[in-house]
């Protein structure tokens, strides 16, 4: 029997799945299509992998928003909705705002210029 109790710990320890490291957490960008729908309404497709949750997909929809507001001349944009889908390890969202020039009406508000800082200083891309 003493054989059974060294040769347990060892295949139990097999059966363990390894600690996730750093390198498992470094998102890949994989880019965003911009798709104007109407005016002030815009669309934003993008996708990545190694995200750790449906957050770090819609943040990235976000950080394209608020640059592609900028790069449009306005300061504001308002969240309408983001949709988020898995499939394959790959994380997609689409996004839709409305961009203007002044503060817009509505609770999802964001300042594109402090947006966009915001996401250079946690390293998500932008447009």
């Amino acid at each position: 029997m003493k054989h059974f109790a060294i040769i347990a710990p060892v295949l139990l320890a097999a059966c363990v799945e390894p600690v996730p490291t750093a390198e498992d957490f470094i998102p890949e960008y994989k880019g965003v299509e911009t798709v104007l729908l109407d005016g002030d309404l815009v669309q934003f497709n993008v996708a990545m992998t190694k995200a750790r949750t449906s957050d770090n997909v819609a943040a990235y929809a976000e950080c394209a928003a608020a640059q592609y507001t900028l790069i449009r001349g306005y300061g504001f944009a308002r969240h309408v909705r983001t949709n988020v889908l898995e499939e394959g390890g790959i994380w997609r969202a689409d996004a839709i705002y409305t961009i203007s020039p002044s503060l817009p009406r509505g609770l999802k508000t964001i300042d594109a210029e402090v947006t966009t800082q915001n996401c250079v200083e946690k390293g998500i891309p932008t447009v």
